[in-house]
C-alpha cells in the first residue's frame, strides 16, 4: 500500500515537473555590445526568478538591424539607440507599443594607461598619440556620439587621420585595452568597475552629444511569447534598474 502511494506521489511530482518546464521557455535576445556586462547580470537574475533561459548575442546595433531584416531569429532587441527599434516598428518587424528606454548611455574618453587622458579631454587638442579608437559611427551610436563630440570641440579634422574604427564598441574597447590604440571613446559601462575606472579617463559631459537613449523592443518573432514579455517587464524592475545604474548608465 505504501509502495502504491509512493508511486502516485512520484507520478504527481514528475507531472508537475513537466508542467513547470512547459511554462519555461528560451528567448533569443540581440543585445548592444555596450550592455554586455549588465545584461549578463540581469539575465542571471531573470533566469533564476522566471525559469526562462536567455540566449544572448552581443554586437553592433546596425549589424543587428541588418540581421533582423534578413530573418535572424531574434525575439527581443536591446538597442544602443532609440532610432533602430522605432524603425523596426515602422517596418512591421517589431511590436508596436512594446518599445521603451531601458538605459541612457554615457560616453567616456579612455586610455588603459594612467596619466594619458586628462579630466577635461584636452589631450584631444594636444595630440601626442598615434591612434584613437572609436566604434563605427554608421553602425554604433557610441561611435556617432564620439564623432559629434570631436566635431563640437573642433578637433575632428586634426584627429581623423589617427582614428581606428572598431565594428562594435566591444572591439573598440579591445583596441584600447590591448594598446593597439593609446586612447579612444567607449561606453562608461565598459570601463567602470566597482565605481572606479582603471587607466585614465574623461567622462564626456552629456551636453556635448545627443542623449544615447537605449531602447528595448519585442521583435516580430517574439510577438505573443510570454518569455519575451517577461524579460521586458524584468528590465523595468527595481532589481534590473539597480544593476543598470551600477554600470554607470543614467535611468530614464
Amino acid at each position: 500500500m505504501h509502495t502504491r502511494f509512493r508511486l502516485i506521489a512520484l507520478l504527481i511530482a514528475s507531472l508537475s515537473g513537466v508542467a513547470s518546464s512547459a511554462h519555461a521557455d528560451e528567448i533569443s535576445v540581440a543585445v548592444a555590445a555596450n550592455f554586455t556586462a549588465p545584461m549578463q547580470a540581469i539575465a542571471a537574475g531573470f533566469e533564476k526568478e522566471t525559469g526562462h533561459k536567455v540566449q544572448a548575442a552581443y554586437g553592433a546595433t546596425g549589424k543587428f538591424y541588418a540581421q533582423i531584416r534578413n530573418g535572424a531569429p531574434f525575439e527581443v532587441l536591446l538597442s544602443a539607440d532609440e532610432e533602430t527599434p522605432a524603425r523596426l516598428i515602422k517596418e512591421n518587424a517589431a511590436v508596436a507599443g512594446s518599445r521603451f528606454t531601458y538605459a541612457i548611455g554615457k560616453l567616456v574618453l579612455w586610455s588603459a594607461k594612467p596619466a594619458i587622458v586628462d579630466g577635461a579631454g584636452a589631450v584631444l587638442k594636444a595630440g601626442g598619440f598615434n591612434h584613437l579608437a572609436i566604434a563605427n559611427p554608421k553602425l554604433a551610436p557610441y561611435g556617432a556620439a564620439a564623432v559629434e563630440v570631436m566635431k563640437g570641440l573642433g578637433v575632428y579634422a586634426s584627429v581623423q587621420p589617427k582614428i581606428v574604427t572598431g565594428e562594435s564598441i566591444a572591439q573598440t574597447h579591445q583596441f584600447i585595452s590591448t594598446g593597439n590604440a593609446l586612447l579612444g571613446f567607449v561606453a562608461l559601462s565598459q570601463v567602470l568597475k566597482d565605481g572606479k575606472i582603471d587607466g585614465s579617463s574623461w567622462i564626456v559631459p552629456a551636453t556635448l552629444y545627443a542623449p544615447i537613449r537605449q531602447d528595448a523592443v519585442i521583435l516580430e518573432k517574439g510577438k505573443g511569447k510570454p518569455a519575451a514579455e517577461a524579460l521586458m517587464q524584468y528590465l523595468k524592475s527595481d532589481k534590473a534598474r539597480a544593476i543598470i545604474q551600477s554600470f554607470g548608465y543614467a535611468l530614464p
